[in-house]
C-alpha cells in the first residue's frame, strides 16, 4: 500500500485556505490585470523655481510606484526644464531618468530653489534622524539628531511641518517630543533614579497611559517644534509650549520679534468635562489655533548670555482667539496679511468634517500681535444655486499660492464630484473657478511659475496627465485660462490597460431628492450626484455600486486605480455621493446627522432607482462595495434591501455602533451621526443603556435577520477607528444564518488598508468574488 501522504490528491489539496476551487483560474487572469494597474505611476507634489529668465524656469516632480514584493511605495523625483514662448506655448525637457528617493521622509527645497533638504527619520528607537542640506552639486551639511533632543520628524499629515527662512539659513520644523522618563527596575526592584546609559542588568516599564491623537498617531509622541541652525547644525527646541497642546504646520513669519507660526490643537476638546486626544485622522472637528513665537535663536541671542536663563519659556501668542479653528497659515507675498482656512463649521457642529472658510489677519509692522482679529474672506456656502461655487473644501495649500499680484491664492477644492482649481482674490474675497468650466474631470494645482499654473487632471476613465495653464489676456471674460497638455514623461501603460480605459465613459448624474421633507432646509433638498461609469453595453451589464466613506467626504470624478480595476472586469459603476458629501453646500452637509441608516440608505436606492428606469444598467446583477461609513451603508443596504443585491463587499465597515462607540478613536463621531448636533452635548464615555440601544437601532446589525447576500469582508487588525471586531461579530453572525461569507484579516493593517500587498489582495478578492456571483 502506497504511504498515505502519497495517497491521489483532492481537487482543492494544495489550494489556499479558502479560496473556492472554481475561482482559481479567475483568481490567476484578474491578478494578473490587477498588476497592470498597479505598475502604473502616481504623480505627487512637484515644485518649480524661477530664474532671472522669465521664459525659462526648472521643476521638480515626485512621483511614487507601489513595491509589492517589499510592501512598501518607492518614491522618485523627475526633474524638468520649462520653455516659454511669446506665443502661450511651453515645452518641457524631461531628464531622462528619475532619482530615486530611498529612505527619504520629506523633500523640502528652500524659498529661492538653491538648496534642497532631505529628511531620513530614524528607522529604530538607537539611530539618530538625518537632516541632510544639498547644494547644486553636493551634500553640504549632514545634522543628526539624537533621539534624546527629538523623535522622527512629522513629515505628512495633520501635523507636517517643515518650514525654511528667508535667508535659508534656519529650518523650523515639527516632531515628535523626546521620550519622556518611564520606571526602571532592576534585581533589587524599582530604581529611584534613572540613566540615560544602557544598563543591561535593568528593563524599563511603561508607566501611565499617554493620550494619542489615535489612527495612524498612536505610536507617535506628541509633536513639539524645533529649529535647526544649518550652518552649525545645532538644534532647539521651541520652548514655552504646554504639554496640552499639540503643534504642526510651522511657517516663518516676516520680520518681526515673533518669527514663527504655528497651528496647535488642544487636549481640550470643547464637550469633554475630562478632555482628552481624540482621534484626529479625517477629523477636521478638533478645534485648533494659530499661534506666534519668537525663533529659539533670535530669542538666545538678544538674552544676556548665562546659563540662568537658558530654557526660559518663549512667549506664546494666540492669533485667533474668535475662531474655534485655524489652520493652513500663509503670509502674503508683501507680509501684510496672515491668509488661513478655517473648520469652524465641523468644530461647531461636530460633524467631522464640513464646508471650509477663509479668513486674514493683518500682520502688524510693529510687531504688537495683541488683539488680532480675523475677518472672513471666504465665508461658509450653506445653499449653492445651480452651478455657482458650493463653498470652500479644502485639504491642503501649496507652500507659496500666490500669483505676482500678491493677493490671488490658488487652491485645489471639492465642487460636487468633481476636484477643482479655483483662485481666491483676498482682498476683495472674489471667487473664481480657474480650471476648465465645461469639464466633468477632476483638476489639481502642483505648483504655480509666476502667474502660471502646473496641474494635473484626470478621471474615472482617464490616466492623470499634466497641464500647464496660462490665463488668457486675450477676452472679456474674467479668468479665463488656457490649458496646454504637457508632454509626460511616464511610458504607456500595457496595450491591455489602455484599450480597457478607451472601451470605458463617465457621466456625473444629477439625482432629484426623493420625497424631501418640509422640515429640510432648502439645500438639502437640492439634487445630489452619482458618477455612472459604463463601457459599450452598459444595459446588459452587471453593475457595482460604490460607497465612499466619511460620511463627510466625497468620491471625485479623479482617476483611481482600484476602480478602474472594478469596470475593467466588464462592470458598470455606479459612485453615489449622497447627501451628507463634501462639495453640495452646508445644509446639504448637516442633513445626514442624525439620519445616517436612513436618508443615506434612501439616496443609494434612490440613485440606483434612477439610472434601473433609465435602462442603463441590468437591475437583476447589482453588487455593492464600501469602506468605513461605506461599508456601514453597505451592510444597512443588504438589510433594509434584501432582495436588491446579489453581493456585497465591505472594508473595515461600521457594522454597530454599539459595540464601536466604547472601542473606537472616534466615539464623539457615533454620538454626533446617530442624534445630530445634539449629539456634542450629550457625548459621554459611558452612555445609558437607552443610548445603547439607540445606537444597535441605527446600526446595519439590526436588519441582520434579513440579509441574504453573499459577503466579502476586508478588515485591518490593527484598525483604531474602527476596530476590526466591528465587521467580526457580523461576518460571523451571517455565517451563524447561513449567509455566504468570507472573511480576510491584514494583521498589520490599519483602517485604510493602504498597504501595497493588501490593498492588492483586498480589491483583487472583491473582483474575484464579484465575478462569482454576478457571471451569468
Amino acid at each position: 500500500r502506497r504511504p498515505k501522504a502519497m495517497a491521489s490528491a483532492h481537487p482543492s489539496q494544495g489550494l489556499p485556505s479558502g479560496m473556492d476551487p472554481s475561482m482559481v483560474d479567475e483568481y490567476a487572469s484578474q491578478s494578473k490585470l490587477l498588476q497592470e494597474f498597479v505598475k502604473i505611476p502616481s504623480i505627487g507634489k512637484a515644485w518649480v523655481f524661477t530664474s532671472k529668465d522669465e521664459n525659462a524656469s526648472r521643476a521638480m516632480v515626485s512621483v511614487s510606484q507601489s513595491d509589492l514584493l517589499a510592501n512598501k511605495k518607492r518614491s522618485f523625483l523627475l526633474n524638468t526644464h520649462i520653455s516659454k514662448s511669446s506665443s502661450k506655448s511651453v515645452s518641457f525637457q524631461w531628464s531622462p531618468f528619475p532619482v530615486e528617493m530611498s529612505g527619504v521622509s520629506a523633500v523640502v527645497p528652500s524659498p529661492s530653489g538653491k538648496k534642497l533638504l532631505l529628511v531620513r527619520n530614524a528607522e529604530d528607537d538607537d539611530s539618530p534622524t538625518k537632516l541632510e542640506i544639498w547644494g547644486p552639486c553636493q551634500l553640504e551639511n549632514e545634522i543628526h539628531v539624537a533621539r534624546s533632543v527629538h523623535g522622527s520628524l512629522y513629515a505628512d499629515g495633520w501635523f507636517e511641518g517643515i518650514s525654511w527662512n528667508q535667508e535659508e539659513t534656519l529650518i523650523a520644523y515639527v516632531a515628535e517630543e523626546p521620550p519622556q522618563p518611564k520606571p526602571e527596575f532592576n534585581d533589587s526592584g524599582y530604581k529611584k533614579e534613572g540613566s540615560s546609559q544602557k544598563d543591561f542588568r535593568s528593563w524599563k516599564g511603561q508607566g501611565d497611559i499617554e493620550d494619542s491623537w489615535g489612527e495612524t498617531y498612536s505610536n507617535k509622541r506628541i509633536p513639539a517644534l524645533f529649529v535647526a541652525n544649518i550652518s552649525s547644525g545645532e538644534v532647539r527646541a521651541l520652548k514655552g509650549i504646554p504639554r496640552s497642546l499639540s503643534a504642526g504646520q510651522v511657517i516663518w513669519a516676516p520680520s518681526s520679534s515673533y518669527s514663527l507660526v504655528f497651528v496647535a490643537w488642544s487636549d481640550d476638546n470643547g464637550f469633554q468635562e475630562t478632555p482628552r486626544k481624540l482621534g484626529i485622522k479625517y477629523c477636521y472637528n478638533r478645534p485648533c489655533a494659530l499661534y506666534a513665537a519668537a525663533d529659539p535663536f533670535k530669542e538666545e541671542a538678544d538674552k544676556p548670555s548665562t546659563d540662568s536663563n537658558k530654557g526660559d519659556t518663549a512667549a506664546l501668542v494666540k492669533l485667533t482667539a474668535d475662531l474655534s479653528s485655524a489652520f493652513f497659515p500663509r503670509f502674503s507675498p508683501d507680509g501684510k496679511y496672515l491668509v488661513f482656512i478655517s473648520a469652524k463649521s465641523a468644530v461647531d457642529s461636530g460633524a467631522h468634517n464640513a464646508t471650509n472658510s477663509m479668513h486674514k489677519i493683518d500682520w502688524p509692522t510693529d510687531g504688537k500681535l495683541e488683539g488680532s482679529l480675523s475677518v472672513s474672506d471666504v465665508p461658509t456656502v450653506m445653499s449653492p444655486q445651480d452651478g455657482c461655487f458650493p463653498g470652500m473644501y479644502c485639504s491642503g495649500l501649496l507652500r507659496f499660492p500666490w500669483l505676482s499680484d500678491g493677493r490671488t491664492m490658488i487652491l485645489s477644492s471639492a465642487w460636487g464630484s468633481k476636484e477643482v482649481i479655483l483662485s481666491i482674490n483676498v482682498a476683495s474675497g472674489e471667487v473664481s473657478r480657474v480650471s476648465p468650466q465645461d469639464s466633468d474631470y477632476s483638476w489639481n494645482v502642483l505648483a504655480l511659475d509666476n502667474n502660471n499654473i502646473l496641474a494635473v487632471s484626470s478621471s474615472l476613465v482617464t490616466l492623470p496627465q499634466m497641464y500647464y495653464g496660462f490665463e488668457d489676456s486675450h477676452t472679456d471674460k474674467p479668468c479665463q485660462w488656457d490649458w496646454q497638455e504637457i508632454s509626460s514623461p511616464f511610458p504607456k501603460p500595457s496595450d491591455k490597460v489602455s484599450s480597457l480605459l478607451a472601451d470605458h465613459k463617465f457621466s456625473v448624474i444629477k439625482i432629484p431628492v426623493s420625497n424631501p421633507s418640509d422640515k429640510l432646509p432648502d439645500g438639502a433638498k437640492l439634487p445630489f450626484e452619482a458618477i455612472f461609469v459604463s463601457g459599450k453595453d452598459s444595459a446588459s451589464s452587471p453593475t457595482i455600486v460604490v460607497l465612499h466613506g466619511g460620511p463627510h467626504s466625497v468620491y471625485p470624478s479623479s482617476y483611481s486605480r482600484s476602480l478602474a480595476f472594478l469596470y475593467a472586469q466588464g462592470y458598470n459603476l455606479l459612485v453615489v455621493n449622497y447627501r451628507g458629501s463634501l462639495g453640495f453646500g452646508e445644509e446639504a452637509l448637516q442633513s445626514l446627522p442624525g439620519n445616517i441608516g436612513s436618508q443615506d440608505v434612501n439616496d443609494v436606492l434612490t440613485a440606483l432607482d434612477f439610472v434601473k428606469k433609465r435602462g442603463l444598467i441590468d437591475a437583476s446583477r447589482v453588487a455593492v462595495v464600501g469602506g468605513s461609513h461605506g461599508g456601514f451603508l453597505t451592510t444597512h443596504l443588504i438589510g433594509q434591501a434584501p432582495e436588491t443585491f446579489v453581493a456585497a463587499a465591505a472594508r473595515n465597515p461600521v457594522c454597530n455602533l454599539q459595540l464601536m462607540v466604547g472601542t473606537t478613536d472616534i466615539p464623539d463621531w457615533c454620538f454626533l451621526e446617530v442624534y445630530g448636533k445634539e449629539g456634542k452635548n450629550c457625548f459621554t464615555e459611558s452612555p445609558l443603556a437607552d443610548t445603547l440601544t439607540q445606537f444597535y437601532q441605527k446600526s446595519p446589525i439590526s436588519h441582520i435577520s434579513k440579509v441574504k447576500t453573499p459577503t466579502l469582508f476586508l478588515l485591518g487588525a490593527k484598525d483604531l477607528r474602527v476596530p476590526v471586531s466591528n465587521g467580526l461579530q457580523y461576518a460571523r453572525a451571517l455565517k451563524e444564518r447561513g449567509v455566504d461569507t468570507k472573511i480576510i484579516v491584514f494583521p498589520e493593517d490599519i483602517h485604510g488598508l493602504d498597504k501595497p500587498q493588501s490593498d492588492f489582495e483586498s480589491f483583487l478578492n472583491i473582483g474575484v468574488w464579484f465575478k462569482k456571483y454576478m457571471s451569468k
